[in-house]
This record gives structure tokens, sequence and C-alpha cells, in this order.
């Protein structure tokens, strides 16, 4: 029986809405929500810059300082996130965490999972093979967390404990709020197990959860500025068949994400990268086709970061001799990558685990005018579903 607050989150796109009016498509809706919904979710788990008891306990009770060790598995879109997870929870609080495919990960042996807790994360909690993980966990005895969108879901009730995003219901297939939506929950959870572990400061853990809370607006205030920039810029690669995104550390995730996004949306063929990994057999097919799609941002106050951020700006130097087109995602003013790369978004500085969640944002909006460009319905890509219910 999973552990649940006695409040149900609030959602804040009514299920009632029949119409994406006065957008064309729910994408494009949803994409917009994003402000709101991450603020429901702030709204939800924080009182002031702490978490708040009620519907933060659970969670913080489910993480054992003792355990050490975390599991998470998820498919497709959730995959990544919990990918940009591992980064914010090892970093954070020191737990060791493996990321699994949901569809591998119920074939493990119990001796490979050992004593670690498992957290599933699905946006309909009922996906088929992320359901089944979450079952064979709870047979072997391990402690579960579901991080789902549907409070109500199988998943939801069938997890030790759950801990609901608050993105609302998402009509279009591709996910865009309720991605960004598990990046939140995913870095408040890895706050969390800071506090759990006693590896931040009171002190920091109140200071990032105040940025978090900024967040919202600061996405609102720039959300039109990336739908006019990224409109005109999808129109320079309507030529283009394939893609390559690059990002370093928890940003190779978010890359991993921008091309599924163009996948699913714009039927284009994309591949995401850890950036040092382009060197090592991708470069073959860099060409004048083939443009690539480069996340370097940076947060100046967080050294790993900047040491990221150079080994992006020299890759970016290379490829740029080497006569490749590139869209870069870059700080608000960073005249360096403006002038290495063809074209560039420019997203605010922030710190880098909320950089992960706006920079996401163009490169939805990105794969929605690639889509719409080339005539698609984003909102019902062929051949897939919202929620995948059979493997």
């Amino acid at each position: 029986m999973a552990i649940r607050s006695e409040n149900t989150p609030q959602q804040p796109s009514p299920s009632q809405i029949e119409s994406p009016e006065p957008y064309p498509h729910w994408m494009l809706r949803e994409i917009h929500e994003q402000p709101a919904t991450l603020k429901a979710t702030l709204q939800e788990y924080l009182e002031g810059d702490a978490f708040a008891k009620q519907t933060c306990g659970a969670v913080i009770d489910w993480l054992d300082p003792t355990t050490g060790r975390i599991v998470i598995a998820a498919s497709g879109s959730s995959r990544h996130a919990g990918l940009v997870a591992e980064h914010f929870v090892e970093t954070l609080s020191g737990y060791a965490v493996d990321v699994e495919y949901a569809s591998e990960f119920i074939y493990r042996s119990e001796i490979g999972i050992g004593d670690a807790s498992v957290l599933v994360v699905s946006q309909s909690g009922e996906t088929a093979d992320t359901l089944a993980s979450l079952r064979r966990a709870n047979a072997g005895g391990h402690p579960t967390l579901a991080i789902t969108n549907v409070p109500t879901s199988t998943m939801a009730r069938e997890a030790t404990v759950s801990f609901p995003t608050c993105a609302g219901r998402e009509r279009a297939v591709p996910a865009t709020k309720s991605f960004t939506g598990q990046l939140l929950n995913l870095y408040l959870f890895a706050l969390m197990a800071a506090e759990t572990r006693d590896t931040l400061e009171p002190g920091e853990i109140a200071t990032r959860l105040e940025d978090a809370s900024e967040l919202p607006g600061e996405i609102a205030e720039q959300l039109a500025g990336w739908e006019s920039s990224v409109r005109e810029i999808a129109q320079q690669y309507g030529e283009a068949n394939s893609f390559l995104f690059l990002g370093r550390g928890p940003h190779a995730p978010i890359a991993r994400e921008g091309a599924l996004k163009l996948k699913e949306s714009a039927y284009l063929h994309a591949e995401g990268y850890p950036a040092g990994e382009l060197k090592h057999g991708p470069n073959a097919l860099v060409a004048e086709g083939t443009p690539l799609v480069m996340i370097a941002t940076c947060d100046h106050a967080d050294a790993e970061s900047v040491q990221r951020y150079e080994k992006i700006v020299q890759l970016l130097q290379d490829m740029r001799a080497q006569g490749a087109t590139i869209l870069a995602v870059a700080n608000t003013g960073d005249a360096v990558v403006a002038e290495l790369a063809t074209h560039t978004i420019s997203v605010r500085e922030m710190p880098e685990a909320l950089l992960c969640i706006a920079e996401i944002i163009p490169l939805q909006l990105f794969a929605y005018f690639m889509a719409i460009n080339n005539g698609i319905d984003v909102d019902r890509p062929r051949n897939l579903s919202k929620a995948v219910l059979a493997e």
C-alpha cells in the first residue's frame, strides 16, 4: 500500500478542457503551461525555503541514509529525467544511483539489485515495463517510490511511497510539461536526500529551494522570446534529415531528450550523446546534412559546470573548423558561443539543476516547429501512444 499525503496535488490543467485554444495544438499549449505546472509543484512540496512536512515527510522517511544505493527504473523521457537525477542525487547526497531501462530491469537477478531502494518514474503510472519493474522490486522486498503524473495510477497505489508531479493531464503524446515536472520532483528529491544524509548545510538547501521558487517566473519571462526565435531558426533547418544532440554532465540526458522529441514529433533521425563521445565514432556522421545541436549553458558559480562549459567551447571550436552547422543553446549574452555557433538560442543563467529544466523547453519548441513545418500532427505522432501498456 502506497503512503501518500492527505491532499492530492492540485492539477493546474482541468480535465474538462477539451480544446488547446488559443494554441493550435495541445503540444504547444502544454509547453506554455510549464511555468504554471512548475509553480504548482513548488506550492505543493515547499513551505517557504523548506520542505512541506505533510507532502514530503513520507519521501524523506523513505530515504534510508544507511542503504547508500538507489536504482531508478524508467523508459523513454522518464528515463532521461532519471539520468539527470542520477547526476544531482549522487553529487549532492552521495547516494550511489543506477538508472536502468525498465524493460531490462525486469530481468535483473536479485543478487545484482542487492539492498537497493527502487524508484520508478512514469508519466502515466501505467507504463507496462515500468510497472513490472515496480512489482518485481516489491516482490523482492525493496522499498519503492513512484514518481508519476497521475496520483491515482497503479504505480502510485502499489509503491511504498508516491511522490506525484503536478503537471495536470497531458494530452499530446510527446512529453513536455510532464518531463519538466519530473525533473523538478527529482531535483527536490536530490535535495531531500542531501538533507537526510547531512551532505549540504541547511542554509545551502534553503538557498537552492529559494532559487527553485524563482524558476517558474524565469521561464514565463523567456517563453515568448524562445517561441519567436525558435520558430525562425526551425525554418533554417528544413532540409536537414538527421541531427546529433550533444551535452555534458547533466546536460547529456537533456540532449537525449531533445533528440527524442525531434524523432517522435518531426519523424527526423536524431541521436543524443555525451559531448565527449562525439570523436569516438559519431563524428563520422557530421556532414552538411547533419547539424549539431549543442547544449552550452553554464552555471558560473559551479566550478564543475565551468569545466564542462570550457570543454563544450573547445568542441564548438573544433566542429566549427570542421565546417559543421551548429545550433547552440547557451547563456544569454554568451558572445563566445554565439560567435562559434551557426544559430544560438539564449537561456538566462541560473543554477545548473534549474538550467537543465529551462533549456529543454526551447528544444521542445524546436521539435514542435520542425514537425508542423512538415505538416505533422504533433499531438498524435504515428505508431505512438500516450502510455505504453504492453511491452
